[in-house]
């Protein structure tokens, strides 16, 4: 029997998994097919319910494997998410969110998903070389085709969703998803407000922050074999996380962790699905045995005085305040 947890994604009808599994690195190339059947399975196996992917990821790849696992389960088992915006060939000008590329890229994505609609349709990140007028155009009329149920971004600046909810009303968006640990904080200081404002739900990418946050990673020593930063295939963001001070500091929270009767996976998911901003953690995993130990923190709830111990524990190393993400900008682009 699951106990997995759900909660509601921003003002839509959609109730996801509090834990869902994403495809960034890991079902795009990183693992093997047999691999990326096995976690998926176990994803279900362990009541997770949301799946996160997007296109860019393996140009394809990830949304290609999604298809064929998927395909073995009833639509109305899971809740599938997908992103559009990034490069999906060498052609320079395959990438954005201009209409055209908006309605040939959703296309794409539901014939490799083998899906005639997809739950959540994300920005995977602002288009300034669009007008946005345009773009939003464009992505509610996926939804009004039929082709995709609600609407989400990913890595906009406050000033890009307040303008675009100007253009396409309070009900536009359902959900944000930037990356947020308990190394990377920047999105409480604007986005988690606004959206608690406009109904949108946070499910965060690299709740783990790429897997430092499960403690493997010791100062001194060489990254484990089988670890994310160890592969060329599936290190791409270390740079985002990692420092030797990082390092550090997260050993110091292993003591929290066991005088709490919990692992420090599931010590720091819990402490990112705190808050109500949150519907879900999106987490990664190359193993069926990472799904299950990520799953078995749902549920957790952690008393204030954890938390407190927590943040002094970490000090001033988290990144806060409104940050940019990779591939951001801060521009916006009107007709």
């Amino acid at each position: 029997m699951s106990d997995m947890k759900f909660r509601q994604l921003g003002s839509s009808d959609l109730e996801v998994s509090v834990i869902s599994l994403g495809s960034w690195l890991t079902y795009s190339g990183g693992i093997e097919a047999d691999r990326t059947r096995a976690c998926t399975e176990a994803a279900f196996d362990a009541g997770i319910n949301f799946f996160d992917t997007a296109n860019v990821y393996g140009r394809g790849a990830a949304e290609e494997a999604w298809g064929e696992i998927l395909a073995d389960h009833p639509r109305d088992s899971y809740v599938l998410a997908t992103k559009v915006f990034g490069q999906m060939s060498d052609d320079p000008a395959d990438k954005g969110l201009a209409p055209d590329q908006v309605a040939r890229q959703i296309d794409a994505s539901l014939r490799r998903l083998r899906v005639d609609h997809v739950d959540l349709y994300q920005a995977h990140r602002f288009d300034a070389d669009v007008p946005l007028e345009d773009t939003v155009e464009a992505l509610q009329k996926v939804v009004t085709d039929g082709k995709a149920r609600y609407l989400g971004f990913s890595e906009w600046t406050p000033e890009q969703v307040k303008a675009a909810i100007e253009i396409g009303g309070e009900d536009l968006f359902v959900s944000s998803q930037p990356q947020y640990s308990m190394l990377w904080r920047a999105p409480e200081d604007q986005i988690f407000p606004l959206c608690m404002e406009h109904g949108i739900s946070q499910v965060v990418w690299s709740p783990l922050a790429q897997g430092l946050l499960t403690g493997k990673y010791k100062p001194g020593e060489e990254f484990p074999a089988d670890s994310r930063f160890a592969q060329s295939s599936m290190n791409a963001a270390q740079d985002i996380v990692y420092s030797e001070e990082a390092v550090e500091a997260v050993q110091r929270l292993v003591p929290i962790a066991e005088g709490i009767g919990h692992t420090l996976p599931e010590l720091a998911l819990a402490w990112t699905l705190r808050g109500p901003e949150l519907a879900s953690a999106i987490t990664g995993a190359s193993r069926p045995e990472q799904v299950h130990a990520n799953a078995a923190a749902a549920g957790i709830s952690l008393d204030d005085d954890v938390v407190a111990a927590c943040d002094e524990a970490l000090g001033s190393l988290p990144v806060t305040g409104q940050t940019l993400a990779v591939n951001a900008t801060p521009y916006i682009t009107r007709r």
